[in-house]
């Protein structure tokens, strides 16, 4: 199913830029990735084109500055990447805004494909079409500001929710205990011993 308890999760990341991640081999997710937690596996968006130049992008309908990421690429990764459990989060600007309840309930999904948008974005297209399709899509912004692409904003996703899965984290009462826990509330201060 969808929903998993134990099992590991895995994270598929679909990016123009798969050196960015290299950082998920740190800390506890770098941990969690060798004990098996955690499977990461990060794909380079140009292995899906067809072309000499391996473009990704073309000119905007209508006219326009900038780009935007070509649908028939995205189509194409997002058909071998997502399988038939996976839940497609897009981190853009423009989504509902990233929530510690939206994380503890990614936590319970076993297949996550994070979709890592530059330039303009992805054409609206491919979203609407996997919702059509019946796939779970998540649109989702990190804060009101702009980004050069979705791969920072993706680590940040990843990390927020991979930390709640069990066995991330070395002590399990840390994430019932921390800020924005079951209260709502933020956390105290916090100091060392005098």
């Amino acid at each position: 199913g969808r929903r998993r308890k134990g099992i590991a999760v895995r994270f598929d990341i679909v990016s123009v830029f798969p050196e960015f991640f290299a950082v998920l081999d740190l800390s506890l997710i770098g941990k969690a990735r060798e004990r098996g937690i955690l499977d990461i596996a990060v794909h380079d968006l140009r292995d899906w084109t067809d072309d000499p130049h391996r473009s990704v992008d073309d000119t905007p309908f209508g006219g326009g500055a900038g780009m935007v990421m070509r649908p028939d690429v995205w189509g194409a990764a997002l058909d071998d990447t997502l399988g038939d459990d996976g839940v497609l989060a897009v981190p853009t600007p423009s989504g509902t805004p990233l929530t510690q309840r939206m994380c503890e309930d990614l936590a319970a999904v076993g297949h996550i494909v994070l979709a890592c948008g530059r330039y303009e974005g992805i054409d609206a297209r491919v979203a609407e079409h996997y919702r059509d399709a019946g796939v779970e899509v998540r649109e989702l912004s990190i804060g009101d500001y702009v980004l050069g692409g979705g791969e920072a904003a993706a680590l940040v996703m990843i990390e927020a929710i991979a930390r709640l899965r069990p066995g991330v984290l070395g002590n399990p009462e840390s994430v019932i205990e921390e800020s924005h826990g079951e209260d709502g509330l933020l956390e105290y201060p916090v100091y060392t011993r005098p």
